[in-house]
């Protein structure tokens, strides 16, 4: 079987000093391939460096939505050079995220650097990764309005059956994590047993988030086998069915070329 962890955070500080263990953990446990996101521009920088050191390794680049506030035309140039560069296969980690910013100015900066970049994917060709936390409404909106033409995936989904109905319609992946292996993942486990096969990728968001029964550990690459396994169980069928369609809706999404481990 060969896995794709479509979604980690390997230039965090936790990786610092195993990360070549941490990537021969992951090829050891099937998953062969890598997209590593940033979230600021030195953080896409340093994914890009990666993602030249490792073959297993490709990269996004963007600025996260707790990241805007310096968000200028520049920072843009800067994100659209770092592209250039052939590992690296989205635009993102870029999107909304209310949790902790509630003021009406602080969104609506989110709103605005989220559509630029939204417009960077664009003129660059590239998928975007989108981060979505408590801000559903907000995001399917500009998906649907400014999104025209493009595609991509919600990493690490957290809204209802309902949205999730309406990105899939809009031809959108959604990306599913640790949390549905926790006892409390609520609708998640509804949304992967509703979800047509085409529409879902498997994640760990590494170093966060790491699934049973590694749970309240550092997350790694390695551990996406064991969201893919809950998959499984939930949509009653094979491990090597689910890493057949979560790998090959990796590969055409993030235009991947096909990898035997």
């Amino acid at each position: 079987m060969n896995f794709v962890d479509t979604h980690c955070h390997l230039t965090d500080e936790q990786f610092s000093e195993d990360l070549i263990e941490v990537i021969e953990r992951a090829k050891n446990s099937g998953v062969g391939r890598i997209i590593n996101f940033g979230g600021t521009l030195k953080d896409s920088q340093e994914t890009v460096e990666l993602a030249e050191k490792f073959s297993e390794l490709y990269a996004g680049v963007g600025i996260h939505p707790e990241e805007v506030q310096d968000f200028d035309s520049e920072t843009c140039d800067k994100l659209a050079e770092l592209a250039k560069n052939p590992k690296i296969v989205a635009i993102g980690e870029i999107g909304l995220d209310y949790h902790w910013e509630k003021s009406a100015e602080g969104r609506e900066l989110q709103k605005k650097v989220f559509i630029a970049q939204l417009d960077l994917a664009r003129q660059l060709n590239l998928p975007v990764c989108v981060h979505d936390r408590e801000a559903h409404g907000d995001t399917l909106q500009i998906l649907k309005t400014e999104a025209k033409g493009l595609r991509g995936v919600l990493h690490c989904f957290s809204g209802s059956l309902e949205i999730a109905k309406e990105i899939w319609k809009l031809g959108w992946f959604t990306g599913v994590d640790g949390p549905l292996t926790f006892k409390n993942s609520a609708k998640l486990p509804d949304i992967v047993k509703a979800a047509p096969s085409e529409m879902l990728l498997i994640e760990t968001d590494a170093p966060y988030l790491a699934p049973v029964p590694n749970r309240g550990k550092r997350n790694e690459p390695a551990f996406v086998v064991n969201v893919a396994e809950k998959i499984a169980e939930i949509r009653g069928e094979t491990l090597e069915k689910v890493s057949e369609y979560t790998t090959a809706n990796a590969e055409n999404l993030y235009s991947l070329e096909r990898k035997e481990i």
